[in-house]
């Protein structure tokens, strides 16, 4: 799920203007449109008890926002918690600085006001960072130990965050006609598990559409279930069942894709992720199968996607988008930092023409991509 690419800090989409001194702005002023502006929540933290922030970058041409998840790993145990895990760990472990906004434009196209291929180009942009370790949904504070007497309080709580997100969303927007939330990797995740959050939150956004990129919630059993399993006692995720309507299930997270279907009929809701993915594939089952070859990965998770499509395939209002692979950041998340690459081989669909489509009510369809001979070279 860490995003695996250097990128390098650049000032982009205007200056950051002083963080306010509460959450409570509204209405900025004109001179504050297409600048970042951070916001400082009350109470809530990072996973090393260090101030949470977001950013929001107002538009001036348009009602419509787009809620974007930042990406970055995961954590429930002392290693990855601490970063000792290496590339299995969790992002952002000394917390926000205040020029963190500088990264939106390289996380998603979403949040590009440059690049003229994305449908939220000029819309209300507000940025969500990640820096709690369980994809924007935990909710205890867990204590982590590395078995000779060190150990770690860490502050899973993304739940917290979102929630304070959506209110200051609901607070300061009054006419939203599209919101779409997306995010890639744990971003994806917590666009789609905080979804039903966002939906029911802003009560000004008139019609929703979901894209989660690269953070599949596969349907039990499955391949996934013990990962399932270590992240909802890790995160305390018990704690937060009640919050969703009852055709939502924690024996059955998967439950969580249909359950959004059927409670926003009229909602757009689309995964897109590759078939050879390997990154969130080491997450899901690297610890659970006694480290799995390349191949053995590869399997796991065309099982898992094999579920995940027949899935999809009951509710009209599911879409996938699956390319096969990518040779660019493990061929993991189809919209870091642009859509170019993750378009079909044989020029069927582009990435690009696909999610246009999507947020502009136009047909689209479920595709998945044929195995491209020479593609994968594991």
């Amino acid at each position: 799920m860490r995003l695996a690419l250097a990128l390098t800090l650049a000032a982009a989409c205007g200056d950051n203007l002083a963080a306010p001194q509460d959450d409570r702005v509204i209405n900025p002023p004109r001179d504050a449109y297409n600048s970042w502006i951070e916001i400082q929540p009350q109470g809530i933290v990072c996973g090393n008890d260090t101030q949470y922030k977001f950013w929001v970058n107002f538009s001036n041409t348009s009602d419509d926002l787009v809620v974007v998840f930042e990406p970055g790993g995961a954590c429930w145990d002392y290693p990855s918690c601490t970063g000792a895990a290496g590339q299995l760990g969790v992002a952002n472990l000394d917390g926000l600085p205040d020029d963190h906004y500088t990264l939106a434009p390289f996380i998603s196209p979403f949040l590009n006001r440059s690049d003229d291929t994305t449908p939220s180009q000029n819309w209300n942009l507000v940025y969500v960072p990640y820096c709690t370790g369980d994809v924007h949904t935990g909710n205890v504070v867990a204590t982590y130990s590395d078995g000779s007497g060190d150990s770690i309080d860490f502050h899973h709580d993304g739940h917290a965050a979102v929630q304070e997100v959506t209110t200051w969303i609901d607070s300061n927007f009054t006419h939203v006609p599209k919101m779409l939330v997306t995010g890639c990797s744990a971003g994806g995740v917590g666009a789609l598990v905080n979804y039903h959050f966002l939906r029911n939150g802003v009560h000004a956004a008139e019609q929703g559409y979901l894209l989660d990129d690269s953070g599949p919630v596969f349907p039990d059993p499955s391949n996934s279930t013990p990962m399932h399993h270590k992240i909802r006692e890790a995160w305390d995720l018990d704690s937060l069942a009640s919050l969703f309507p009852p055709s939502f299930t924690l024996d059955d997270m998967g439950t969580i894709n249909t359950m959004l279907a059927d409670e926003f009929p009229h909602d757009r809701l689309g995964i897109t992720y590759f078939e050879r993915d390997n990154d969130f594939t080491h997450y899901s089952y690297d610890e659970f199968y006694n480290d799995p070859d390349h191949d053995q990965l590869m399997a796991l998770w065309a099982a898992d996607t094999m579920q995940l499509t027949a899935q999809y395939a009951t509710r009209p209002n599911l879409y996938y988008y699956l390319p096969y692979w990518r040779d660019i950041n493990n061929s993991h998340c189809t919209t870091v930092i642009n859509f170019v690459g993750s378009d079909f081989a044989d020029g069927s669909m582009t990435l690009a023409h696909w999610v246009n489509d999507f947020v502009d009510d136009n047909k689209v369809e479920s595709m998945i991509e044929p195995p491209v001979p020479g593609e994968d070279p594991q």
